[in-house]
């Protein structure tokens, strides 16, 4: 790697060069099973035809123009998005930490709108992510993101994920909104319950708060339905995805309903190349896959096969201490160093990632076959039973 790129990243000594499916390729030919899929980005895999076609067609026409003007592929990707959540209004950037950031300004204004200026403060829990700007480290509230970035920004609340009567304690005349991960996912693949994100949508109702869903990481598929939250049979008033919106390609948006989202009118937010003609065209390629005859039953039913086949791995092994997880988000806690087994699971040329908690995270393209899923399975057994010696 150029010794002029910057090392604000750990960066692990494997160049590849290209991707096709559910793997990944170096120059030398090595190939390795993606089941890192970007940290959540590649939904569809590498170089999926539906993508590929759209990237030509869009980039023969128009890349960017200024968000002065109207951009089709923007208004319909809106609609659509609209269309399959409970959301009305859309706003577009490029990454999930300014999906977030949209949505603290968005809490922010709204109250100042409703003549309740005093409201400005996000109850936000241990061991979220939100991001990396000053506001979403502020956020996620942990000490390793926040050193040397201090002091931090004000207006955070950190509770105990979980925990409703620690919600109901944090509450003020100062609170605008909770925010949280339906499924916590750099935190360690810690999965909301149902009745916890019910409580929290009526403890909102209730003193006239925002409820924003982080789902960055969780949506778009990931779970097994278009969005988490869906799981839980309530709506948010806020919602942030990312990450596999674009299947590769940077986009990000805050979606929002009608009486939270007019809040923002010219001038109040705004992105240079968010909703973008090609990031919206490939975005609607996405949803045009995802929202397919049998897309998400596919991906509930090879969660439920990876879970099943995880599950009986651990029963056998002393390191594997839990699985956990929804769809194809999956996190296996162990008892031994999960950066040594990451290693060791390369070397066996598969692709996985940490969280916190000594957590392993699986996130394969939802696009993954049984194939390879066993294939997966098969490395993570030979590597659990090295370590159970």
């Amino acid at each position: 790697m150029s010794s002029n790129v910057m090392t604000n990243y750990g960066r692990i000594d494997i160049s590849f060069d290209k991707g096709i499916g559910s793997y990944l390729y170096t120059k030398d030919g090595s190939r390795y099973l993606d089941f890192a899929s970007g940290i959540a980005v590649t939904c569809l895999g590498h170089s999926h035809p539906s993508l590929l076609a759209a990237i030509k067609t869009q980039s023969e026409k128009l890349w960017h123009v200024s968000n002065l003007y109207n951009i089709d592929s923007q208004s319909r990707l809106a609609e659509r998005l609209c269309k399959n959540s409970f959301a009305e209004r859309v706003f577009f950037c490029n990454s999930g930490a300014e999906a977030v950031e949209a949505a603290l300004k968005l809490s922010r204004i709204y109250h100042d709108n409703s003549g309740n200026s005093d409201r400005w403060r996000v109850i936000s829990f241990n061991n979220a992510f939100h991001g990396r700007t000053f506001a979403t480290i502020a956020a996620a509230g942990q000490p390793k993101h926040l050193k040397g970035f201090e002091p931090k920004v004000r207006g955070f609340d950190h509770v105990e994920f979980g925990n409703i009567d620690a919600v109901k304690s944090a509450i003020t005349n100062e609170t605008a909104a909770v925010l949280v991960e339906p499924v916590q996912g750099e935190g360690g693949i810690h999965v909301a319950s149902k009745s916890f994100l019910q409580d929290l949508r009526e403890i909102c109702n209730k003193h006239g708060l925002l409820l924003i869903f982080d789902e960055v990481q969780c949506g778009m598929g990931r779970t097994g339905r278009m969005w988490a939250y869906e799981w839980s049979e309530i709506n948010p008033d806020i919602i942030t995805v990312a990450k596999a919106l674009g299947g590769g390609f940077p986009i990000g948006a805050c979606m929002a309903t009608e009486e939270v989202g007019s809040a923002f009118i010219p001038g109040t937010h705004g992105s240079t190349f968010g909703g973008n003609p090609m990031a919206t065209t490939i975005a609607n390629a996405v949803l045009d896959e995802i929202q397919s005859v049998g897309f998400l039953e596919n991906v509930v039913a090879k969660g439920e096969y990876l879970t099943e086949k995880l599950e009986l791995i651990c029963k056998n092994s002393s390191v594997i201490e839990e699985v956990r997880g929804k769809g194809l988000m999956i996190g296996l806690q162990f008892s031994v160093p999960s950066l040594d087994v990451m290693a060791a699971l390369r070397n066996k040329k598969l692709l996985t990632v940490i969280a916190e908690g000594n957590t392993l995270r699986l996130l394969p393209p939802l696009t993954v076959d049984r194939a390879e899923i066993d294939e997966a399975c098969e490395a993570i057994e030979v590597t659990t039973k090295e370590f159970d010696t």
